[in-house]
């Protein structure tokens, strides 16, 4: 009786807002301008080696101010300002921070450009907190400058060689001279390992700063793209930079070891012949002279981890793994005390985590069943306890748990049903989780690391969650749907005043690229306010994760192989096939849409599905997988010269002549990752078929289009796009089956 009271409740206080509070319009507006539904967050926080403080950057760009603050777990309470870009005349505003080995320097980032994705040019210095001493790194702007481990010098890469700072001394060293744009990199990885391999910086120093590991990347053979950029200039630039298509010829990369006591580089040797491979991973050991390095093969289906010893220059393997598909590559290896490691692999079928000697025999599995370990976050020696994410509490939640090494005594650490996520102190004594799901904007709690109680709140989105409760929302519902003999997982949001006997048009929205997930039950922001704003409109927005999309096992991710666009496509098509025999919604006014994969994806929807989709837009897609990189196009269809028609069959660009509904085609000129090509070759194709549709540029932006005012106008587009094509007879009364199959015919 007490439960049904409690329920009861529950139920009453979560209807409160819907019933009394919601009754402002979502605009986009509020989305993109004004900010309305801005989230607060913890930036660039680092747990300080004594387990029992913090640091937070804190930013005010109306005083032109950034602090590094110090905080401490238990109380919450600020302890002190570390850094204060203000009291400091020789720093300026930083952007990111890091801390040497003993916290005793601090690394400042300042005046940071992009390149690509992941790297960044910047201006950096060194602040002693000691002595309050600052040193600049360097006059030019460099790449990824890294603390030795003893706090003494820092490396750092400067026009594709590699340099070397004595902070004592204040000298600069050249350790690499070959360097040279378009043709050899050292240290900094290419195009391509920067995106599919998910790293800029590929040099490491060992643990007593007197060895640097580094990449060297040749890419003198690879193929050179370029893209124009207009500029405000009277005559566009252009820009070239090296890009391995699928098929075509990769950068030859070799391991080397620059000794700092003898300055003299070693080329690193393995027992085993490699021919066009990757080093996708270096990592020293805890010993100063054991340095680990990840060997694949071009497919990527073969994986070996080395153990080399770099004084000796000898190596051995100790992991081989095959796959009859591929395998992904991950950070999550963990060297012990004993030298023994801690691995992750999906080779049971679903990521887990492993224990091996140093000679690779496998002691342990310390994870096992049916789901995946989605994080692995480090061990406690002094307590024996692996920490790790997985969603062993479904597919689309994440929780925190901790496991001893052997496998037993596994606790949940997060009690909250979504999306968490830890962040250890140095010595595993506390973590702050972030917490939030579909209904719950991000909330920042201190936790106990044994139990997973909560110590105390640090940071929630109160205001937030008050702001969108005076707002017109839906729930959003989370189910799955039984498609092609897999139960999918699935979310709708209907509109609020949603009537069971009325008929709406359906907007379908999907990613589906390999081992992805957009079905989560997290606080996915501005697309989710999208999302109502059509909802508001009358529309029901639906998303499906089809087959090929991750955390259900390696056989349900890995169905695609060879044949991308071929089985998820199939399961876009048959879900709206099926939703449109529900009686609340119109079959004859179905539409997706999605951004890069995803724009693949709505694209061959619309033309294979050209008897379901009215509609599709697709934002900067591949229409071709023949146009997109070597790694991760090779990764799930090997190579064009191998696998023709697994390329051609499911290309959208060979499907033009299936149009029949209404396509938006959206690029930005700049985008270094799905080359604009890739809409151009479209086009062609559509004019030569003599199909009309609609199209978008925005010149010199990259795939992201977040340039000035870039968002807001590109949802305005798709927006009247949407309302134009799908929003005619909303809401309107409803339809008999008969009568639907009339329409349809």
């Amino acid at each position: 009786m007490a439960f049904n009271k409690l329920l009861a409740l529950f139920f009453f206080l979560v209807s409160i807002p819907l019933l009394s509070a919601q009754n402002k319009n979502i605009t986009l507006e509020d989305i993109w301008t004004k900010g309305t539904f801005r989230t607060e967050r913890l930036d660039a926080l680092h747990s300080m080696n004594n387990g029992k403080q913090y640091s937070v950057l804190n930013l005010n760009r109306e005083a032109k101010n950034t602090t590094i603050d110090i905080y401490d777990y238990k109380t919450l309470k600020k302890v002190k300002t570390l850094v204060n870009s203000l009291e400091i005349d020789a720093i300026p505003m930083f952007s990111d921070y890091t801390f040497s080995e003993d916290e005793s320097q601090v690394l400042l980032a300042t005046n940071e450009e992009s390149i690509f994705r992941r790297s960044t040019l910047g201006n950096y210095f060194v602040f002693n907190t000691k002595t309050g001493q600052v040193i600049s790194v360097a006059k030019e702007k460099i790449q990824e400058p890294t603390f030795s481990p003893n706090g003494k010098m820092i490396a750092y890469g400067l026009n594709n060689n590699l340099y070397v700072k004595n902070l004592e001394s204040g000298e600069t060293s050249q350790i690499t001279f070959d360097g040279e744009k378009n043709k050899i990199i050292n240290g900094i990885t290419d195009w391509v390992y920067e995106e599919e391999f998910g790293f800029v910086r590929a040099f490491e120093w060992n643990a007593n700063s007197d060895k640097i590991a580094f990449i060297r990347f040749d890419e003198t053979n690879v193929p050179e793209f370029s893209m124009d950029v207009y500029g405000q200039n009277l005559y566009q630039t252009q820009t070239v930079f090296k890009y391995p298509k699928a098929g075509e010829t990769n950068a030859n990369v070799s391991l080397h070891v620059y000794d700092l006591k003898k300055n003299k580089t070693k080329d690193v040797k393995v027992n085993k012949t490699y021919k066009d491979f990757y080093i996708p991973r270096i990592k020293w050991s805890n010993a100063p002279n054991m340095l680990s390095a990840h060997y694949m093969n071009r497919h990527q289906n073969e994986l070996d981890l080395w153990i080399i010893d770099t004084e000796e220059n000898n190596a051995y393997l100790v992991i081989e793994e095959k796959d009859k598909a591929y395998i992904d590559v991950t950070d999550n290896l963990t060297f012990l005390k004993d030298k023994s490691f801690i691995w992750t692999s999906e080779k049971d079928g679903y990521n887990h985590i492993y224990h091996y000697s140093k000679k690779g025999k496998l002691l342990n599995q310390v994870t096992k069943g049916n789901w995946e370990v989605t994080n692995y976050y480090g061990y406690d020696e002094k307590n024996d306890r692996i920490y790790y994410q997985s969603v062993e509490n479904g597919s689309i939640n994440r929780d925190v748990y901790s496991i001893k090494l052997n496998g037993t005594n596994k606790k949940r650490l997060t009690k909250s049903t979504g999306t968490n996520r830890a962040d250890f102190s140095a010595d595993f004594t506390y973590f702050i989780n972030t917490f939030s799901n579909a209904t719950t904007p991000p909330e920042y709690t201190l936790n106990d690391a044994v139990s997973g109680n909560l110590v105390k709140s640090i940071k929630d989105n109160d205001i937030l969650a008050k702001t969108v409760s005076e707002f017109k929302t839906s729930q959003k519902e989370f189910s799955t749907i039984k498609v092609n003999g897999n139960d999918l997982n699935m979310w709708m949001i209907k509109p609020a005043n949603f009537d069971a006997t009325k008929q709406y048009p359906l907007f379908m929205y999907q990613y589906s690229g390999p081992g992805s997930q957009s079905v989560a039950n997290r606080w996915n922001g501005a697309n989710d306010y999208w999302y109502q704003m059509l909802a508001q409109k009358g529309y029901i927005v639906v998303c499906v994760d089809g087959r090929g999309t991750g955390l259900k096992g390696a056989d349900f991710k890995k169905i695609t192989q060879k044949e991308l666009g071929k089985f998820e496509v199939e399961d876009q098509i048959a879900a709206a096939k099926l939703l449109g025999q529900r009686a609340y919604i119109d079959q004859t006014r179905i539409g997706i849409w999605g951004w890069s994969y995803g724009g693949f994806m709505s694209s061959n929807a619309l033309f294979k599905g050209n008897d379901v989709f009215k509609m599709a837009i697709a934002v900067a897609p591949v229409t071709s997988w023949r146009f997109y990189d070597s790694i991760y196009t090779e990764r799930y269809m090997t190579t064009p010269q191998e696998n023709a028609s697994g390329y051609d069959d499911n290309s959208p660009i060979n499907h033009v002549d299936k149009l029949k509904g209404d396509f938006l085609l959206i690029h930005g000129t700049g985008d270094d990752n799905v080359h604009v090509q890739n809409t151009m070759r479209m086009i062609d194709a559509l004019i030569k078929a003599d199909k009309q549709f609609e199209w978008m540029i925005y010149p010199d932006d990259a795939h992201g289009i977040r340039g000035t005012n870039r968002r807001a106008h590109l949802y305005k587009k798709m927006t009247n796009f949407v309302d134009r094509t799908l929003g005619d007879k909303i809401e309107s009364p409803k339809a008999s089956k008969m009568e639907k199959s009339k329409i349809k015919g």
